[in-house]
């Protein structure tokens, strides 16, 4: 009755919602997930129950999950070595304003390019102390985390979500998947009009809507706006114990490890599946696996370079373990309802709804791209995955032009690219944004109340650039041109929201009472 139809998109609907009405991330997934349990099983309520389960149980990434807790200790261990503090030292010395921490913090997010989780994670453990420094609030550093991640990765052919793409390439098309991946990259214009922004409102210091009142906030010693005792424990667990003599060696010898066996692992794995050179074996790689590996060598590297120096001690690194745990539970929680909302929602034929509803090769050649960028958005925003969105919409894109027209392909697999990324960024469900949150230690829905905002002159920028490169056919033109409609919304933002967004507009005023 439900497989299939419109009513697949009801649950995740349902749970974003409430997410954004209620404030409760928690139960907001729950009720979206039982509900979706309830669709399956015909509405019996034993049925519903065991579905629930039993997809719980089938979609939880085990690996992932691991990971989370790994890092989590190697951010307590970095931090109780004194190898955070003594960068963030260091950092204050080197940098002399917020602005130039933004754009540190930009800097990092866009160094490390391997994987969203990896770099989420790992940029905001090692930003945080300095971004404090400045008075960044935590939503602002959330958004600098979540604008560098995904639009990075996607960009980067050495990437886990290259590998992504790439698997979800036919075989037989006229173009190999790793090809179409880097043939996308100049046309992909909501990541890269996104780390244009991001850098930009960064040097510029331009703060807007609801982020110009987190970052006031910041400015008089509220870093968070609200929810602010989520994270008393984190923060008193982090001070606690910190080994005076730690040097920024130690923070970034262990992070240079981190990112080395990373690449490494990624590329032995992928040679392990039958890879003949470095792009295919990027393209054919165990990602999650490798991660996990890089963080049990990056934990080994770690005590042979902290217990002989008596940075840490060995009782202090057993206990590293629960509190990175722990430190990682709220984000594992969402990750967990997230991943069984995409379990349930997969039962319900979501993909299978879009597959049969979507027939794009009747619409107007040229428009193609455009159309299909929103509807990316729409599926990845539902579905609070992006890699998800590819596996529906890169298939469809390529039956329509395969063998015919690879240039509108290329194209119109950027769009779908492009939008899924977005979908992604703004969507409260996803794992990046969650990610992103659990980095900067910034209540879930500050981050994605601020996300959204600070999105939509990207994507009405990226919408007016994918029609002209419907019809042109090359990325300049259109990158050009989607540069400069970002800029005039962002020169009119700041006319309408008085220096530099600084001062609270009419509509400002309207977005904090819950009144647009």
């Amino acid at each position: 009755m439900f497989y299939g139809t419109w009513w697949s998109l009801v649950p995740p609907l349902v749970a974003i919602i409430l997410a954004l009405v209620t404030k409760e991330v928690y139960v907001s997934l729950f009720c979206g997930v039982f509900l979706g349990a309830l669709f399956v099983g015909d509405f019996h309520l034993w049925k519903a129950f065991t579905v629930f389960l039993n997809t719980m149980v089938k979609s939880i990434d085990l690996k992932i999950i691991i990971f989370d807790v790994l890092l989590g200790m190697i951010v307590v261990l970095m931090g109780r070595s004194g190898g955070t503090a003594a960068y963030g030292r260091w950092a204050t010395k080197k940098i002399k304003n917020k602005r130039q921490a933004e754009i540190t913090t930009s800097l990092l997010g866009v160094l490390i390019f391997v994987d969203d989780y990896f770099n989420c994670l790992t940029v905001g453990s090692v930003m945080r102390p300095v971004t404090d420094k400045f008075k960044v609030s935590r939503a602002k550093l959330a958004y600098i985390i979540d604008a560098t991640a995904a639009p990075v990765c996607i960009l980067a052919p050495i990437s886990s979500w290259a590998a992504a793409v790439n698997s979800y390439v036919p075989k037989g098309s006229v173009i190999n998947g790793f090809q179409l991946f880097v043939s996308t990259i100049p046309f992909n214009l909501y990541a890269i009009l996104t780390l244009f922004m991001v850098f930009y409102t960064s040097a510029r210091g331009i703060d807007f809507g609801l982020m110009a009142k987190h970052e006031r906030n910041a400015e008089n010693g509220d870093l968070f706006t609200s929810f602010a005792d989520e994270f008393k424990d984190e923060i008193e667990q982090e001070q606690k114990n910190v080994n005076p003599n730690g040097t920024v060696k130690d923070l970034i010898l262990p992070m240079i490890v981190m990112i080395g066996t990373a690449v490494g692992a990624m590329i032995y794995t992928g040679f392990l599946s039958g890879a003949k050179n470095a792009a295919e074996a990027f393209a054919n790689c165990d990602v999650e696996t490798a991660l996990v590996f890089s963080m049990i060598v990056t934990i080994v590297f770690i005590a042979l370079l902290y217990l002989p120096r008596k940075l840490v001690s060995f009782s202090e690194m057993m206990e590293a373990l629960p509190e990175g745990a722990k430190m990682m539970i709220p984000a594992i929680l969402i990750l967990t309802f997230a991943w069984t909302l995409k379990g349930i929602t997969d039962r319900l034929g979501i993909g299978q709804f879009f597959s049969t509803t979507l027939n794009l090769s009747t619409t107007g050649v040229a428009f193609i791209p455009v159309i299909i960028f929103f509807i990316a958005i729409f599926i990845s925003f539902s579905t609070g995955t992006s890699w998800g969105t590819f596996s529906i919409l890169v298939p469809i894109a390529i039956s329509i032009f395969n063998n015919h027209n690879t240039e509108m392909m290329i194209i119109t697999v950027a769009a779908i690219l492009a939008g899924a990324v977005c979908g992604d960024h703004v969507s409260p469900i996803s794992d990046t944004t969650i990610m992103s949150s659990a980095g900067a230690q910034c209540h879930h829905l500050n981050h994605v109340s601020t996300q959204l905002q600070y999105a939509v002159p990207v994507v009405l920028s990226c919408g007016v650039g994918f029609v002209i490169a419907g019809f042109c056919r090359n990325w300049w033109l259109p990158l050009i041109v989607g540069v400069c409609v970002l800029l005039g919304i962002l020169t009119l933002i700041m006319k309408y929201s008085g220096n530099n967004g600084e001062t609270i507009s009419k509509f400002e005023r309207r977005l904090e009472k819950g009144n647009v």
